[in-house]
């Protein structure tokens, strides 16, 4: 959505805005900077969700003054499967916020077990209960590939990865039918990519099931490829272009049920 858009629907009616800093569909980045700025300039709080460019591009939530962001460790973080959700308070709101979840974690002086509820000092206030430690630890790996890559660096490659996408798109299979649901380069986007197709949801079972290569399907007709630059090569986006235009030109998809049938 516009930055002008969403500026203008801001008003005393706003209790708070809150914003995929990267749509999770489009790969559309918002101005976090412009946003925060302006909902602040109206006394409006803000959340960003940061769960699809949290260790893809680099954030500086501190220096644009964000209130709160929530966001997910599986993706661009590589904590897998089951890796836990984070939460961020900026530091002058974290005695004034109230977690409405009161678990034992999130008490001050927890191991005393007293029968009144007593929040934590600062962030410690908004734990829960125990957190799954098993699933820390993938996580607490994954951030120290990332801090050990660079997040600037990986950026670089992102955008170059993000242009390789585009221009195979253009060459090999726009004259196929396949749409672009994403930016270009040149816009405000991440670290994704979604081409669409009106038999999107078949193709990408073809390639799952028929290639090895697994994006996701998105409703109506998008599919997703998430561009990790940490492990991911430009062979292997050029290798999944190459299935794509396959499965177009003899059209193989034509052999999977068009009805999705789950998550993939």
């Amino acid at each position: 959505m516009p930055a002008e858009q969403i500026e203008a629907a801001l008003d005393e009616n706003t209790a708070l805005l809150t914003l995929s800093h990267v749509a999770f569909k489009s790969g559309f980045r918002h101005d976090m900077e412009r946003l925060t700025a302006a909902a602040h300039a109206k006394g409006i709080p803000v959340l960003w969700d940061l769960s699809h460019s949290v260790g893809a591009l680099p954030i500086d939530l501190s220096s644009c003054q964000a209130d709160f962001a929530v966001g997910c460790t599986y993706k661009y973080l590589n904590g897998g499967p089951g890796a836990p959700a984070f939460l961020y308070v900026r530091k002058d709101l974290q005695e004034k916020v109230v977690n409405p979840i009161w678990g034992w974690f999130g008490q001050d002086r927890p191991f005393d077990f007293g029968l009144d509820y007593r929040p934590a000092e600062g962030v410690n206030r908004m734990l829960a209960g125990t957190p799954p430690v098993l699933s820390m630890l993938g996580v607490e790996a994954g951030v120290d590939l990332l801090l050990e890559a660079g997040v600037e660096a990986l950026w670089r490659k992102s955008q170059d990865m993000y242009r390789l996408v585009h221009g195979l798109w253009q060459q090999e299979l726009a004259p196929l039918g396949m749409g672009l649901g994403s930016p270009d380069p040149e816009e405000d986007h991440g670290s994704h990519v979604t081409l669409t197709h009106e038999h999107a949801y078949p193709i990408d079972q073809a390639l799952i099931k028929n290639h090895k290569v697994i994006p996701d399907f998105r409703a109506p007709n998008g599919i997703r490829f998430g561009l990790i630059p940490i492990y991911g090569t430009f062979g292997e986006l050029e290798q999944a272009v190459q299935n794509l235009s396959h499965i177009l030109k003899g059209e193989t998809f034509r052999s999977f049920q068009t009805a999705p049938a789950g998550v993939t």
